[in-house]
């Protein structure tokens, strides 16, 4: 599994994977309108070829295929570490299948046909989720490279500190005195541009974030148009 290497500053970008040229026009043609930046793969393959890695955004994907099927390229994501969040299509009797798939991660499935207005709320709501973890990942690399510059002894007081050990506390725990943890906590504070261990706290806890999957959250039923 390797990271993305998400970049912000880039416009998000919606993919459309389907093999049926027509509907994934129509749907390229949907999202144009509503001012979506839109990019159409013909299979599976030839988007694991060609994507651009580091742009936000979802993927809307056929979840039945020639080659390799939806529900097969999303497996093909999740070894690959990627979060970018999933609009499955699904004909009659796919239920089973996207039931499973969500399960998986992904993001929320609408059975075809589908209103334009689905397409557009749904797609809208992906892209943002993935927009948060974008901005999320920059914030827990900046955390976990500010903490690298800290000795091991002056990480370990201020993970001490965070959990809310006064000085006196950390000293005795660690053994030394308690002047010693003041000089290496002054230290530390100084290195993470930080003033409290409530600020410490939440430093460590963004760096914590590094590296954790990232799950699109089913908050509420599943899309169907009927």
């Amino acid at each position: 599994m390797t990271m993305e290497n998400l970049n912000p500053k880039l416009n998000p970008l919606v993919r459309i994977v389907d093999d049926d040229e027509r509907v994934r026009q129509s749907e390229a043609f949907v999202l144009r309108l509503s001012g979506w930046d839109v990019k159409e793969y013909e299979s599976a393959e030839r988007f694991l070829e060609s994507d651009d890695k580091e742009r936000c955004g979802c993927l809307v994907l056929d979840i039945r295929m020639p080659g390799l099927s939806g529900i097969e390229l999303q497996k093909e994501l999740i070894r690959q570490g990627r979060t970018i969040p999933i609009l499955f299509l699904t004909g009659h009797g796919d239920l089973d299948m996207a039931v499973a798939a969500l399960k998986r991660g992904g993001a929320d499935f609408v059975q075809k046909p589908m209103r334009s207005e689905t397409l557009t709320e749904s797609v809208k709501r992906l892209v943002a989720w993935h927009e948060a973890v974008c901005r999320k990942r920059i914030e827990a690399k900046a955390a976990a490279d500010k903490l690298r510059t800290l000795t091991p002894k002056e990480l370990e007081i201020c993970r001490e500190a965070a959990s809310g050990l006064h000085n006196k506390e950390i000293a005795e725990k660690l053994g030394v005195t308690e002047q010693t943890v003041k000089i290496h906590r002054w230290n530390a504070t100084n290195k993470l541009e930080v003033k409290s261990a409530v600020e410490i706290a939440e430093l460590l806890k963004k760096a914590d974030e590094a590296g954790k999957p990232e799950i699109f959250p089913i908050t509420g039923g599943l899309s169907e148009d009927e």
